[in-house]
């Protein structure tokens, strides 16, 4: 379902951007929109697209505050006619003397699946420097019977980024996604560490471009099986904000 690794990039609606066009009180907020395409989506080492392409995008608002909100979207292939993502998020974030920190709230909608599958989590994260740290708990969901992505899972992670020479960057996280109902028999040993590395370029007007290897220890006799093996993950992608 790397929507940044936890919120995604994202586009708020243009009802709210003819608001904040509207209203003189909030001349120190930012709309922001973004657009993106990848040979894979991959979501916490997970592919939603049956391992292929994507095509992405939101909006997103941002105030001098902090506070921020956005959309985001994307197609996704579950195999059972599920055809898209559509995602909702509100959060806070800020520095304190030089440590970083960003809160909130992501609802992960997918309209069209034959079940209701949505769920929602509160994340946070701390950041100093390259490095941050954080997690994502789930606070509700739909799924009403033991499975993945069920109220009580959480996801941590550990991540560096670090600009490079000509407009290049390289980032590296590793995470842990621990499922409630792990070992459960509808379930199987589901939890699973996730890795991934990056290197990105920044083309300017042009966008930029991402070369990205991901690897989780998935088992594939779990629900998470098949296409998720644990076979290292490449993909290609091409994003950009204006």
């Amino acid at each position: 379902m790397d929507k940044q690794v936890l919120r995604k990039s994202g586009l708020l609606g243009v009802g709210l951007f003819a608001v904040l066009q509207a209203t003189p009180s909030m001349v120190s907020a930012d709309v922001s929109a973004n657009v993106g395409v990848s040979s894979n989506y991959l979501f916490r080492g997970v592919t939603q697209t049956d391992n292929s392409a994507a095509v992405q995008g939101g909006l997103d608002y941002e105030h001098a505050s902090g506070l921020y909100a956005g959309v985001w979207g994307s197609n996704v292939d579950f195999g059972d006619g599920t055809s898209y993502e559509f995602d909702l998020y509100a959060g806070y974030s800020g520095a304190i003397n030089d440590i970083g920190y960003d809160v909130g709230y992501i609802y992960y909608a997918y309209p069209d699946a034959p079940a209701s599958i949505d769920f929602g989590e509160i994340y946070g994260e701390l950041s100093y420097g390259y490095l941050s740290a954080g997690l994502a708990y789930t606070v509700n969901s739909d799924n009403s019977t033991p499975e993945l992505f069920v109220e009580g899972d959480i996801f941590y992670y550990l991540s560096a980024h670090m600009p490079l020479e000509n407009d290049f960057s390289a980032g590296v996280t590793l995470g842990y996604y621990d499922f409630t109902d792990d070992k459960k028999p509808s379930v199987g040993e589901a939890s699973y560490g996730h890795a991934a590395v990056n290197v990105t370029k920044d083309a300017g007007t042009l966008g930029s471009v991402s070369i990205n290897l991901e690897y989780s220890d998935i088992d594939p006799d779990s629900d998470l099986g098949s296409v998720n093996s644990d076979d290292p993950k490449f993909w290609l992608g091409w994003s950009k904000s204006f």
